[in-house]
């Protein structure tokens, strides 16, 4: 199967990177964005042509942020954008449930994050080959198509990406660890440096700015993000909070005299800290040898678009996957519109940011009108 027409909703920093990615490789691409400027922005820079697309597109990549996926997908489906729908929402599993239980067809969508990012947002930020490279997760349910799944493996090759299926709850729980949770952490580190000593910034060096680089992230998406994979992040966190208040707690005898204190719980503290620091460099080390990172899971075997969904829902799909002429007929004359896609701010997923929805949250960074 080879993809001819995609359909790009929110040309933030991953839904633009997508699209030029595509676009270079002989696709073509529309671009839709509830800010025209944006879209506008990304077609200058050569990813596609903006405004909807005549008829139903081969694929549809919803490029918004996680409470915003499913709401935004819905209307998609309804206007008919295209054949087959994925996604980019760094968070699965809440969007998954409501996809399931609320858009018109759940067999033309596989759920999909690519691993890749940057601290920078909007579509200028975008690159053709952010993706390559970097892994790109898949979440099918049982009612994944045999087509929709092959559409998204196709665009994930053009972008250069490795793909890799997993359950939508082992997804999350994974990237609270190695996303979520350290972005919170980098903002509790670099919040910081807002109230230290004037001096400190002069002092600064290379390691500092590492640590605190990611924290940079748009405020509004990552509360987002977070809030979506708020139970996942806070194991996490409880689990730093539980090493930290040991840490802490060594700190302060290791402050006191030493004729206070005394030898054995001087050594004992300073043991706390050593543990700390080598569970450290063998927590990098597994970063660094990672035997499964370049492997890249072929849809032919059982980890194919049936039977991974954990929820309620129909048997698998046959190998003939959906009949693509089901969904053949052409939008209407004003296609999809531009208002149900989201801005052109982006955070590390590059989802664009969402819009104000009736229950949403408040706050200036409450989602907006759906269909982030």
């Amino acid at each position: 199967m080879t993809l001819r027409t995609l359909a790009v909703v929110g040309t933030g920093l991953i839904g633009t990177s997508v699209a030029l990615a595509a676009s270079r490789r002989g696709v073509t691409v529309h671009l839709l964005d509830r800010d025209e400027s944006a879209a506008r922005t990304a077609a200058a820079l050569g990813a596609g042509l903006p405004g909807p697309p005549p008829h139903p597109v081969d694929l549809a990549v919803i490029a918004v942020p996680p409470s915003a996926a499913a709401p935004v997908l819905a209307e998609a489906q309804a206007r008919r954008l295209a054949l087959s729908y994925t996604d980019v929402a760094s968070v699965k599993a809440p969007a998954q449930r409501e996809i399931l239980a609320g858009v018109p067809d759940p067999r033309r969508y596989i759920g999909g994050h690519p691993l890749a990012g940057r601290e920078r947002s909007g579509p200028l930020a975008a690159r053709a080959d952010l993706f390559r490279g970097r892994a790109w997760v898949l979440t099918p349910t049982r009612l994944t198509s045999k087509t929709a799944f092959d559409r998204a493996l196709d665009l994930i090759a053009l972008c250069g990406a490795e793909p890799r299926v997993m359950r939508a709850r082992t997804h999350d729980d994974a990237v609270a660890l190695t996303s979520h949770a350290p972005h919170l952490v980098a903002s509790l580190m670099a919040a910081r440096l807002s109230e230290g000593p004037p001096e400190a910034a002069h002092l600064a060096g290379q390691g500092l700015r590492d640590v605190t680089r990611i924290a940079r992230g748009d405020s509004c998406l990552w509360s987002d993000i977070v809030e979506s994979n708020a139970a996942a992040v806070a194991d996490i966190l409880t689990q730093i909070q539980e090493d930290l208040g040991a840490v802490l707690a060594a700190l302060k005898d290791l402050a006191e005299p030493d004729l206070i204190r005394g030898p054995e719980a001087t050594a004992k503290s300073r043991n706390i800290l050593v543990d700390l620091l080598e569970r450290g460099i063998t927590g990098v080390e597994e970063l660094d040898a990672d035997p499964g990172r370049r492997k890249t899971v072929a849809p032919e075997r059982d980890v194919g678009p049936g039977g991974l969904d954990e929820g309620a829902g129909g048997g698998d799909v046959g190998p003939g996957g959906l009949d693509e002429g089901t969904a053949g007929r052409e939008m209407g004359p004003g296609g999809l519109d531009e208002g149900t896609a989201a801005g052109p701010d982006a955070g590390p997923g590059g989802q664009a940011r969402a819009t104000a929805r009736p229950g949403s949250r408040p706050g200036r960074c409450a989602p907006r009108e759906p269909a982030r």
